[in-house]
């Protein structure tokens, strides 16, 4: 079964990934088993599809009490770009490009509010991760204003292979952390640069800060020890967005 945003069923879902649907993620039911369920895993991990494991009450709110059989497929609004698509496109028009890394974000509501303080400050893209993101679901145009409509996005396998590709483009990379002395005022946003936010509980992953060119915190004087992560980058694209006008 199929609408808009979703595919129900197991035999659904593998022949949508066959014919090349836009897959965003698909829900897979906890110890379901069986023969077809076992083509649909090889189905999902031959063409790396995003998938991760629910407990059947989450497959029957999304399938509104549908013959689900262990699988929900959600399909994509948008069509995703290839690293290659992006990077060399904007860099066709533009010599100081600003992109948006987001590492393993996973709430899809946060996920769209970035999409749509992106798009108001002048992002030229957005990279996410395959395994591990938020879906670009309906929550996420809701919440994005439709903005998700107007900015490209690309996905890749590993965050780390789009830093390196990012500087071989000649791109700085600048990841949002507390683990730094550097605050926000101290990099240059002027230049080609991508920030990279990392996910809600976890931040950016050791072994990416580690690789970055530099590394900023937000100033912080409250108690609070952290802000929500969309906040977080709306302070940082807008500083991008300061030292450009």
């Amino acid at each position: 079964m199929q609408n808009e945003h979703q595919i129900v069923g197991i035999r659904a879902v593998i022949e949508a990934i066959n014919a090349g649907k836009e897959i965003d993620k698909v829900f897979i039911q906890k110890e379901a088993q069986g023969d077809l369920m076992q083509e649909l895993m090889k189905t999902l991990k031959k063409n790396n599809v995003n998938f991760s494991y629910v407990p059947v009450e989450k497959l029957n709110k999304l399938s509104k009490f549908n013959n689900h059989q262990g699988a929900v497929a959600s399909i994509a609004p948008i069509k995703f770009v290839t690293m290659e698509q992006l990077v060399e496109g904007v860099l066709e028009n533009k010599q100081n490009p600003l992109f948006l890394i987001l590492h393993q974000l996973s709430d899809a509501r946060n996920f769209g509010a970035i999409i749509r303080t992106a798009e108001c400050t002048g992002v030229d893209g957005i990279i996410i991760q395959k395994q591990g993101s938020a879906p670009v679901n309906g929550d996420t145009v809701k919440t994005s204003a439709g903005a998700v409509f107007n900015i490209p996005i690309c996905k890749v396998d590993h965050i780390k292979d789009a830093v390196f590709y990012l500087q071989g483009s000649g791109i700085a990379t600048v990841a949002a952390t507390e683990k730094t002395e550097n605050n926000i005022y101290d990099i240059d946003f002027k230049k080609g640069i991508a920030i990279i936010m990392g996910s809600e509980d976890k931040g950016v992953n050791p072994s990416v800060l580690k690789i970055v060119d530099e590394k900023a915190k937000l100033p912080m004087y409250g108690t609070i020890s952290s802000l929500n992560v969309s906040v977080a980058c709306g302070a940082f694209l807008y500083e991008a967005v300061r030292q450009r006008l």
